[in-house]
């Protein structure tokens, strides 16, 4: 068991020189580490590798509690997924986030975190430092301003509750001998906790790796089997020149796969189909399934398609349906898909078919854009290895899993960042 190292504080000013854009000039923080060894040795309570959104939550509440802490962080400035977040307004919690809209091997496991830091709990602290925000929809909070604000607030409390933050840091190795040593490239940490909080792989043109689940392999904790999530589909063939000619296009609709649904929109890409409703179904979808696409959910097409024919005879099919559906949607399904004549010389074979095409569009994607374009990664850390209570490895004591690096995932719209806040700050009341 790794023990706490008892050291006198020494007061200094850590100079973070990369954490903000240009603009900002948040460069001090007022920290409070042991004195080094004199052979580059650096004593700390709790190490926390990874400075987002769990890892900045996690270590302002061990600081609060009097806890020695360093933030390592391999990128040259801390918060960068908060920062490109919700198109740079930051979608940083929902206020309908509870513990079954979670996705894990162990639908259990997450309620204890989620019950005890719940998003009201961070809409006090947006609050507390004035940050203003609106509600976008189904409950997803936004930032009136950009992400910065959530950035720069997390840092602001990092430096109130004594927290040291290194970036630019990268970890090389750690090793466990009652104590956690850390070897970077700035030289060796020695700590009584370690809590890693690198996420996962998605996204890893802003640094993103899988080295909380490489250092959870070493330490003998299972890894679940991981891929990306929240991602848009790919197609190949008619099907993406169908997609490609729609390129832009956004229609409201409802997509199913695997006994699951949602209302959201969907959008036509140059690679296949993306937009909220397509990005929330991927995280069940699974290789060579279809996706069944309701393109008027809330329409009994069958009843109207009949009405119509009785109305309007000698209307096209195509005219109907542009009174329904975008007119370019339209033109290039009934290219492809419906055939255009006059209603009155649809049968009721025709008009059951049409209602079938556009009532339960089957699509099947060719696979998804892959961790390049997904918001999150499905899987990580087994939680059958975690304890639910404080994120500490059962049979590992002082070694921490949080945020996106353990086995839960959210659906899209501020659920991913509620999960990082709450296991952050559970994970922060034990180390």
């Amino acid at each position: 068991m790794c023990q706490a190292l008892s050291l006198s504080r020494a007061t200094i000013d850590y100079k973070m020189s990369n954490f903000a854009s240009p603009e900002h000039n948040y460069h001090t923080v007022r920290a409070y580490p042991p004195p080094s060894t004199g052979r580059g040795t650096e004593y700390y309570d709790v190490v926390v590798v990874g400075a987002g959104a769990a890892g900045l939550m996690c270590a302002v509440e061990a600081g609060k509690r009097g806890r020695r802490v360093l933030v390592l962080e391999h990128a040259d400035r801390v918060g960068k997924k908060i920062l490109i977040s919700g198109g740079g307004r930051c979608n940083f919690t929902n206020l309908s986030a509870i513990p079954a809209d979670y996705r894990s091997e162990n639908p259990y496991f997450c309620i204890s975190a989620l019950t005890r830091y719940t998003p009201q709990d961070f809409i006090y602290l947006v609050e507390k430092h004035r940050i203003v925000y609106h509600e976008k929809k189904l409950g997803q909070l936004f930032c009136n301003g950009a992400s910065q604000e959530i950035v720069r607030m997390l840092f602001t409390e990092c430096e109130k509750a004594g927290v040291t933050i290194k970036t630019s840091c990268k970890v090389l190795s750690v090793h466990c001998d009652n104590v956690f040593s850390t070897h970077t490239n700035l030289g060796w940490v020695i700590s009584d906790k370690l809590v890693m909080a690198t996420g996962g792989p998605s996204i890893p043109q802003m640094g993103s790796t899988r080295f909380s689940h490489e250092i959870a392999s070493q330490f003998g904790l299972k890894v679940t089997t991981m891929r990306p999530g929240l991602v848009p589909f790919i197609f190949k063939g008619s099907d993406l020149e169908f997609c490609r000619r729609l390129a832009g296009l956004s229609i409201p609709c409802r997509v199913a796969c695997n006994g699951v649904s949602f209302d959201e929109n969907l959008l036509f890409t140059h690679q296949g189909i993306s937009g909220p409703a397509i990005l929330q179904i991927s995280s069940y979808w699974t290789e060579k399934k279809a996706i069944y696409v309701d393109l008027l959910p809330r329409l009994d097409l069958a009843v109207h398609l009949k009405e119509q024919k009785d109305y309007r005879p000698k209307a096209e099919l195509a005219t109907i349906l542009s009174s329904l559906l975008p007119r370019n949607f339209v033109r290039a399904m009934c290219e492809t898909y419906l055939p255009n004549r006059t209603i009155s010389t649809l049968t009721i074979k025709d008009l059951d078919a049409i209602v079938e095409i556009l009532k339960a569009w089957t699509l099947i994607p060719s696979g998804t854009e892959g961790y390049r374009k997904a918001e999150v990664t499905l899987g990580g850390v087994d939680t059958t290895d975690l304890s639910s209570k404080t994120m500490e490895a059962v049979r590992v004591a002082g070694l921490f899993f949080i945020g996106e690096a353990v086995d839960v995932t959210g659906p899209l719209g501020g659920y991913n960042f509620q999960w990082a806040w709450a296991s952050g700050y559970c994970a922060g009341q034990y180390v």
